[in-house]
């Protein structure tokens, strides 16, 4: 049995199809015609972002825009000029050959992130790395066809896989893999979960321990792999498998239903999208509505600022595609993770608490009323519902309302139709709006309330940080506190909460969030029918029962434990 962390779930049997990694020593050697190597190098990235645009253009189809935006993240790494400029530079100063220049340039950039703290940011140095040996490849006429060479169903053992290979995968033959290194946030990861193809990362040495042709079964639930099981074995695992698919099948009679518990109290499970082609995952999957459309990937996908134009256009797609279902639009939330290359933010010791989100928009008001005028015109096509993101107080959501009433007038003097019936809300993320939420809810039509943000803030904990992540949890009481108070103050005020963090879609938390009153679950679009079948197996009442308990209960062990025995009595 090898360990391993647990990717993305799911049960696969197969044998295994292992990349080998093209191995290719080059050393350091002087040249005279550095014109040569330079052009050699252009037509290098120029080549590399055509297959790029090809693969993007691919993994949009395949996932969704937001998934794909990697490889524009790729794309754009090819147009740094810092990076262009150090290999140049190795070229014409060093009089390194292009490949080494490249090799020695994409490895400094890549140990800077490696050296970081932030475990997100130390995974993207795998992105440079892949951009890198692109480059290389193409330079030395290194076909790198591996994955595109599969022609018969199979397990993929590889000491890494790189965005790029993973969006190429054909979903009919790659019936999971596993890799020696990679987090549950490396992008692998998440395209993994993205497609539902089970997937164990980070075991270290299974690239070695595993053999082409080997029989192999994932169990991407457990992060285990076992490589050449007996009879035995392979029989339980088939029988888990039929298990999981019955049970999934079991859940399409549920796609037109009604998300309501079993003693009759009706709630709304919606979908989290990134762009206008998620929303239809949303809708086989049976979603009322989008509780949060991620904006700030129109804008991650783009060299500069995207025009009103083409927002608008964005937006209008999805409001008529969800044919008049509600869609909660979340302004501009860039900063802390999420940057723009083309604009500029200075370095902070704390990103995630510093100039992001509704700080930037209102200190850049340019930026934020080209979106709000977007969003007002397109709301004449749909159910729109605006929402303000990392709200700390009264001032900033006045400040913001005063905004959009700036942009109506200016709409209407031209003659410009929007809806008379737009909510607009805000997102709960920080504790002093949690804490204030009486307060809030006197100006706002709704909350929306982001649990990852929410649970960092509240424990202080960097869910990336693998020294604390033992902390972060969503049934820490304080946090479960917070979000029974901002929905009993909502609620007071005739106000609907919702909750579009991925405590919506867990499985341990929502009955608790049932119990607690919550109006609105948003989640990931594989994960609205799972929940939709938990609540209909629910009682509202006994969940409220169970929830005043939990509340006086001190560790999220507990009230996990607790939670288990109200539902499986």
């Amino acid at each position: 049995m090898i360990k391993g962390i647990a990717a993305s779930s799911g049960i696969a049997i197969g044998k295994a199809f292992v990349i080998s990694e093209n191995v290719i020593e080059v050393k350091e050697t002087i040249i005279k015609d550095t014109a040569m190597e330079k052009d050699l190098f252009h037509k290098a990235i120029k080549t590399a972002k055509a297959q790029l645009e090809a693969i993007k253009a691919s993994a949009e189809s395949k996932m969704g825009k937001d998934k794909a935006e990697i490889f524009g993240a790729h794309i754009m790494m090819l147009e740094d000029p810092e990076l262009i400029g150090a290999v140049e530079s190795s070229i014409e100063q060093k009089k390194y050959k292009a490949e080494y220049a490249v090799k020695t340039t994409i490895e400094m950039f890549a140990s800077m992130m490696d050296s970081m703290e932030d475990e997100y940011m130390k995974e993207r140095a795998a992105d440079i790395r892949d951009v890198g040996q692109r480059l290389f490849n193409i330079i030395l006429g290194v076909e790198n066809t591996a994955i595109s060479e599969i022609n018969r169903s199979c397990i993929i053992v590889a000491r890494d896989l790189t965005p790029s290979d993973t969006a190429q995968m054909d979903r009919k033959l790659v019936l999971g893999f596993v890799t020696d290194v990679g987090g549950r946030t490396s992008h692998s990861a998440i395209m993994a979960r993205t497609l539902e193809i089970p997937a164990v990362v980070g075991t270290g040495n299974a690239s070695s321990v595993i053999k082409n042709g080997d029989n192999v079964i994932i169990d991407g639930d457990g992060g285990v792999v076992l490589v050449n099981p007996d009879d035995e074995t392979i029989g339980k695992y088939k029988n888990k498998q039929d298990q999981l698919h019955q049970y999934n099948k079991s859940l399409e009679v549920l796609k037109n239903a009604e998300s309501i518990s079993k003693d009759g109290k009706k709630v709304e499970i919606a979908g989290n999208i990134g762009g206008p082609k998620d929303v239809m995952r949303v809708l086989e999957n049976g979603g009322e509505g989008v509780g949060l459309f991620r904006t700030e990937f129109l804008y991650m996908d783009k060299k500069s600022f995207p025009t009103e134009e083409e927002q608008f256009n964005a937006y209008r797609e999805v409001l008529e595609g969800m044919q008049g279902k509600p869609v909660v639009i979340r302004t501009l939330d860039i900063g802390g993770d999420k940057k723009l290359s083309y604009l500029s933010i200075p370095e902070e010791m704390n990103p995630f608490l510093g100039y992001r989100a509704i700080r930037l928009c209102l200190d850049r008001k340019d930026i934020f009323k080209t979106q709000l005028r977007a969003l007002l015109r397109a709301s004449a096509y749909g159910n729109l519902r605006i929402m303000f993101p990392m709200i700390s107080g009264v001032n900033e959501l006045r400040e913001a309302k005063k905004v959009i009433e700036e942009v109506k007038s200016k709409l209407a003097s031209e003659n410009i139709e929007i809806s008379d019936e737009i909510q607009i809300g805000i997102m709960i993320e920080i504790p002093s709006a949690a804490v204030i939420s009486d307060m809030l809810a006197k100006e706002v039509d709704f909350f929306s309330i982001g649990t990852n943000d929410l649970i960092q803030y509240t424990v202080a904990v960097d869910r990336m940080n693998e020294k604390v992540s033992y902390l972060y949890s969503p049934l820490n009481p304080g946090v479960l506190r917070l979000i029974k108070l901002v929905i009993d103050n909502a609620h007071r005020e005739g106000k609907w909460v919702g909750v579009c963090g991925e405590m919506a879609g867990d499985l341990n938390a929502i009955p608790v969030l049932l119990g607690m009153g919550l109006d609105e679950f948003s989640m990931s679009a594989s994960s609205i029918l799972k929940a939709r079948k938990l609540i209909g197996s629910l009682s509202y009442e006994e969940m409220k029962n169970m929830t005043s308990e939990v509340l006086n209960m001190p560790t999220p062990e507990e009230i996990l434990k607790h939670i288990e025995s109200i539902i499986n009595n």
